[in-house]
């Protein structure tokens, strides 16, 4: 049930566009939003009435009377739509010809865009369009394409290494790592020092990125010492090819002939070294060589490292070494890797080794807290600030008696809304409860907002189903806002059921919370009825499809899983199959009451293959019901399932998990207007022994 989502709610094709008319386009007009909140969960008797009127507030309820008024006809949208059309299939001259149609209308400016991008990458530098590129960020200077624009041309002017521009045209908005790779370029260019701790906080792999450092190196700004941690860690995460490049920095063109052995077959390599040369460069293909055993060998490899290389490895290059056997075996979850990252000691890794370090100890029957905070504490101070580490630092220091230092640790995230918040908070004795609304929205509010020229397009692309380009013009709209404007724009995306910009933008206000926004439960009811029809919870049930999908009816994944609930096709017709659905078609996945009974079924029968634990249950929506059976095989003992959580191999998989049951518990406090308790709902994972599974 992968959940990175390709398409949205508004996916419409341009045909169904013109068959339905022209409608609804001129500026946003709020007509009354007095009520927008609705009747709160908590006032209601009856539990199953309650759940209703949360649903019904999250959906914002029929008298939330937000409009915009229609518009029965555009005369220049088609020429927009054709003008995408053109980009799409590449006519360069068609899409020209339509600009001057498209000009005069709201989202005129995408065609003059995608015009000005073709030309500034397709032509040579001397035939770029400079001045209507200045002429287009002078006219939409505040707007997202105006820095789309800008970002562009630096892009383009550093891969013509025209840096006296790049350093002209300045700063952009909505930054990246290329970009801010380009400018540290231009900037050294120009004679201003940059560092190799610059260089390399901003350095992902990309065209601009690898060109920063090309010139760094030549001028020796960046030497041997600086690369070689970044291509060990390229090493560890066995991005080879990067790694390749980062070494071709630190070795000769004939010495990278041997870093292709060793990355090919270290054992072949070492086993015809009987004596190795000394020097700098030889030791570093030794310890590349037996770490990277720990991928090739990882059974005998370890042995064979400390019985015929440990005495003759420097003592700094053997912690390394040991280092990647260790998160080779976290990663499998394997009880050797805690006695790995020991032997390794408190050394310089990568942040993702750094964790693991922790996890691993985190998943022994006796915890050494001294050895956990220890390990936090030599992270980097960035990484030791995320609310993960600060918590488990926090549990650290109760278990040793440290209770007012625990206390602290846990103070500084209790109120954040997320998995560890809410540990933190229930670890200082709070239960978990909806916090109160902030003071109702007023008309003038919502219209100032509903009236900004960003919100307006990004409404109109959604209304299109042009998501690619919505959902950046929206970003960039909200960028800047305050948590009242914040709120207000999340009730023009409620209005025109945008759910998942409903929930990101209320996510983003800091001091007044919307539990109705952030936490929207939309299409009245119909969810939940689904869920107690099988006596699922709905808390539960929600809490996922806010992951899934964040509520986008017809979202479709990478790997091909639809709608609500993410199923893939395989899946959905087994749970058919199962339940006895015979009319099912695979077209009618996308169907809101299809979809619905699929996911609820297939989540009802992953749970109670998993023992009825929900930590369990959504490991496998995500990852697939066998996983966690086999995770949990690898236990030997019961542990909290906030250790279980943490410890999920898979990168995605354990932030999905730890999302949908902090969700879970949220939408629970809504439905039921009763403080919950996470602890409660993660349970303990108790092994099981052997274990095998018959769902797909």
């Amino acid at each position: 049930m992968k959940h990175r989502l390709k398409a949205g709610r508004y996916q419409k094709s341009q045909a169904g566009v013109t068959r339905h008319g022209w409608r609804r386009w001129s500026p946003l007009v709020l007509l009354c939003l007095a009520a927008c909140g609705s009747v709160d969960a908590q006032q209601q008797q009856a539990n199953a009435t309650r759940m209703a009127a949360a649903e019904g507030a999250a959906q914002g309820m029929p008298e939330v009377a937000a409009s915009i008024a229609p518009m029965l006809s555009s005369p220049t949208l088609p020429a927009v739509i054709a003008a995408r059309e053109a980009l799409q299939r590449k006519q360069w001259s068609v899409l020209g010809s339509l600009l001057p149609q498209a000009d005069a209308d709201l989202l005129g400016m995408y065609p003059q865009y995608w015009m000005l991008r073709y030309q500034l990458w397709n032509a040579p530098q001397a035939q770029w369009p400079t001045g209507s590129m200045e002429r287009f960020m002078a006219t939409h200077r505040d707007a997202y394409l105006a820095d789309r624009l800008r970002t562009d041309w630096i892009l383009a002017a550093a891969r013509a290494r025209d840096f006296d521009t790049v350093r002209r045209l300045g700063e952009v908005k909505s930054t990246s790592d290329q970009v801010a790779c380009a400018q540290l370029q231009a900037r050294h260019m120009g004679g201003r020092k940059v560092t190799s701790d610059q260089a390399f906080t901003a350095f992902t792999p990309g065209s601009a990125c690898w060109a920063l450092l090309d010139q760094l190196v030549v001028d020796r700004a960046v030497q041997w010492n600086d690369v070689q941690p970044q291509m060990r860690d390229a090493v560890e995460q066995d991005k080879i090819a990067d790694a390749r490049r980062l070494a071709a920095y630190m070795f000769s063109a004939d010495d990278m002939r041997t870093f292709d052995s060793v990355m090919r077959d270290p054992m072949r390599w070492l086993s015809h070294l009987p004596n190795p040369q000394a020097g700098r460069d030889n030791q570093e293909f030794v310890t590349l060589a037996l770490g990277r055993l720990s991928r090739k060998e990882k059974e005998a490899g370890a042995a064979y490292a400390e019985r015929d290389w440990a005495a003759r490895t420097p003592k700094a290059d053997m912690a390394w070494v040991r280092s990647q056997f260790a998160l080779i075996a976290a990663l499998n979850l394997d009880d050797r890797a805690d006695g790995y990252y020991r032997q390794a000691g408190h050394i310089r890794m990568s942040e993702y080794s750094q964790a693991w370090k922790i996890r691993s100890a985190l998943r022994q029957p006796t915890i050494d807290w001294k050895w956990v905070i220890e390990s936090i504490e030599y992270m980097p101070k960035s990484q030791q600030d995320e609310p993960v580490w600060v918590y488990w630092r926090g549990r650290g220091f109760a278990a040793l008696n440290q209770r007012s230092r625990a206390e602290r640790e846990y103070a500084r995230i209790a109120d954040e809304y997320n998995f560890y918040g809410q540990l933190a908070a229930e670890e200082l004795g709070r239960t978990i409860v909806v916090p109160p609304r902030p003071s109702p929205l007023t008309p003038r509010e919502v219209l100032r907002v509903s009236g900004d020229p960003g919100i307006q397009r990004a409404v109109a692309l959604f209304r299109l189903g042009w998501r690619a380009e919505a959902v950046p013009e929206w970003n960039f709209a909200i960028r800047d806002m305050n948590d009242r404007e914040l709120l207000a724009a999340a009730e023009v995306a409620r209005a025109e059921h945008i759910y998942d910009r409903v929930v990101n933008t209320s996510d983003r206000t800091a001091r007044e919370v919307d539990f109705t926004q952030r936490y929207i439960a939309p299409f009245e009811g119909r969810v939940s009825a689904q869920a107690r029809e099988i006596s699922l919870d709905p808390a539960w049930v929600y809490g996922l499809i806010r992951q899934e999908s964040r509520f986008i009816s017809n979202a479709r994944s990478q790997v091909g899983a639809s709608g609500l609930m993410q199923l893939m096709p395989g899946t959905a017709k087994f749970v058919a199959r199962k339940i006895g659905m015979n009319d099912f078609t695979p077209d009618s996945v996308n169907d809101f009451d299809v979809n619905t009974r699929l996911g609820t079924n297939y989540l009802n029968m992953v749970l109670q293959d998993l023992s009825g634990s929900q930590v369990l249950a959504s490991a496998g929506y995500n990852a697939g019901p066998r996983r966690p059976h086999a995770w949990r095989g690898t236990l030997s003992h019961p542990v909290e399932g906030a250790i279980f959580a943490e410890t999920i191999p898979f990168t995605e998989t354990r932030i999905y998990v730890k999302n949908v049951m902090s969700n879970a518990t949220y939408y629970a406090a809504l439905f039921s207007g009763q403080p919950q308790s996470l602890k409660a709902r993660l349970g303990r994972i108790v092994p099981q022994g052997n274990e095998s599974t018959d769902l797909q």
